[in-house]
């Protein structure tokens, strides 16, 4: 019975924390043809799994360095402006240059950032339990992965959403650059509903700056 709790425990978490590693996985991977896509998505799921048991034995080490949290939500935010940079080339008729390849690696990246909160929650819920914790690692990684091909074939079919997926990405970076202890040691004043206004502000921005960046402004040099 106790096992059997620990596993809906184990579900729940990997539904509720996986959404924006979905969003990534999907953004990265929709333009690929569709085997490749599938190939994107299983490679980079598969070595996924195994960044998240490294992070599973080092998460407490980890949340101890301060500027660690603020540093991977920088990287989330560029990868953000990357992505749509991609996006609007392809609805110039402009081949991205990574291809399969750099779709893989932008998902290792992000999932390698974004994991941690899975990783911590699954731990937590496993109770020290070799068994239970490794098959809550893989099956975070099978609703990711199927989640993400979703993400997908939904951009695929609605262009707006790439915007959504990359304002979602943007978010999540905001709010651990908000979370670290770099900055809360140093910001008392900042409460929640602070950062979540900074953290829509600097959504907004970033999507506002790279449609502009790259659509509008060669456009207005053209």
């Amino acid at each position: 019975m106790i096992a059997l709790y620990a596993i809906f425990r184990i579900v729940v978490i990997n539904l509720v924390l996986s959404g924006d590693n979905a969003v990534v996985i999907g953004l990265a991977a929709h333009r690929l043809p569709l085997r490749q896509r599938r190939i994107a998505i299983f490679t980079g799921g598969a070595v996924a799994v195994l960044l998240r048991i490294v992070l599973t034995a080092t998460a407490a080490l980890l949340l101890q360095i301060t500027g660690l949290q603020f540093v991977g939500g920088m990287l989330l935010i560029w990868i953000a402006f990357k992505l749509l940079k991609e996006e609007e080339e392809s609805k110039e008729g402009v081949r991205s240059a990574g291809g399969m390849r750099e779709a893989i690696i932008t998902i290792l990246v992000a999932d390698f950032v974004m994991s941690t909160d899975n990783v911590l929650g699954v731990a937590a819920a496993s109770g020290g339990d070799l068994r239970l914790l490794v098959f809550g690692l893989i099956m975070s990684m099978a609703i990711v992965m199927w989640m993400g091909s979703l993400v997908a074939e939904l951009i695929n079919r609605f262009w707006w959403l790439s915007y959504v997926g990359a304002a979602v990405i943007a978010w999540t970076g905001a709010m651990m650059m908000f979370d670290d202890r770099f900055v809360t040691e140093r910001a008392e004043w900042l409460s929640r509903w602070v950062a979540y206004l900074s953290a829509a502000v600097i959504t907004i921005a970033v999507t506002a700056f790279a449609h502009w960046f790259h659509r509008m402004r060669p456009s207005r040099e053209g």
